[in-house]
């Protein structure tokens, strides 16, 4: 048996080689006296599409160092984790304006920081899955593409998008929420908007995944648990119904007694959902 031992140390070095780097803190744009980073997190070698995250945190809180998708990362897929303006900083439409603004950073930087950013997916939850819905329907969309970064001629369309328990429609979240849902989301969306729903129409709209998807979206794959106390299941039900109504690809995966987040969401049953459609993206013509 003694011949083994070299051979298993070769695995373990074979593994701890091909651990993901991680190159922190590239800067994708300057607004005011704001830097605006992402953390790229690459894989031995890198297989597309890369994935854009989004993280949530209410559109007022959490980071890029919140990046739950390691799973995906030892699938071989890359992974940009981006930061954005909050609430607290900037109200909407600067969210939008900066994640399409990291998009479009990536598509011209991306080859020479290794990974191929030809097609992208993006990837969101909570706050996040809902900007990731948003950026991922809206291409070309002059009030929400922004004018942030140093390269405008490049595309920020997406190939794909899935959202984690995300919301889709502003104007009718709160009449969907319980009491705890209500005590999140009214002022998260007074900070968000400058107001509330009611109050501010056409901005609600603007910010509704819902109101703009067309029959040009990219496929969508909505993961939502049925038992959510803070984002309203209905919401993923909703722009699963606009997206079929418009014709497009969408798959809605319930999760029976799911809550807001938890390992449940990026367990091997829902992590293999998302290979499968992160697959789908380059097999499309």
């Amino acid at each position: 048996m003694k011949p083994l031992a070299p051979l298993f140390l070769c695995l373990v070095a074979a593994l701890a080689h091909a651990e993901p780097k991680i190159i922190k803190d590239l800067e994708f744009a300057h607004v005011g006296d704001v830097t605006l980073k992402l953390d790229l997190h690459l894989p031995e070698k890198p297989t597309p599409p890369l994935i854009v995250y989004v993280h949530g945190g209410a559109w007022r809180a959490g980071s890029k160092n919140d990046m739950p998708l390691k799973s995906l990362l030892a699938k071989g897929f890359a992974v940009a984790s981006v930061d954005y303006r909050l609430s607290t900083v900037a109200p909407f439409p600067a969210q939008a304006h900066d994640i399409k603004a990291a998009i479009r950073f990536l598509r011209a930087r991306g080859a020479e920081l290794g990974c191929d950013a030809s097609r992208i997916v993006i990837a969101g939850s909570s706050a996040g899955g809902h900007l990731a819905a948003l950026v991922g329907v809206t291409n070309g969309n002059a009030e929400l593409e922004g004018s942030e970064g140093d390269f405008l001629k490049e595309s920020s369309a997406v190939q794909g998008i899935i959202s984690l328990y995300g919301a889709s429609n502003l104007a009718t979240i709160l009449a969907q929420s319980t009491p705890h849902g209500l005590s999140v989301r009214v002022p998260a969306l007074q900070l968000l908007l400058g107001g509330q729903p009611g109050e501010k129409p056409e901005l609600t709209r603007l910010a509704s995944p819902v109101a703009h998807v067309d029959a040009h979206d990219p496929p969508l794959l909505l993961i939502h648990g049925d038992a959510d106390p803070q984002m309203p299941p209905e919401q993923s039900q909703e722009l699963k119904r606009a997206y079929e109504a418009a014709g497009c690809r969408v798959q809605l995966e319930v999760i029976p007694g799911g809550k807001h987040g938890g390992p449940e969401f990026y367990d091997a049953t829902r992590s293999e959902l998302m290979v499968q459609f992160l697959t789908s993206i380059i097999q499309r013509p």
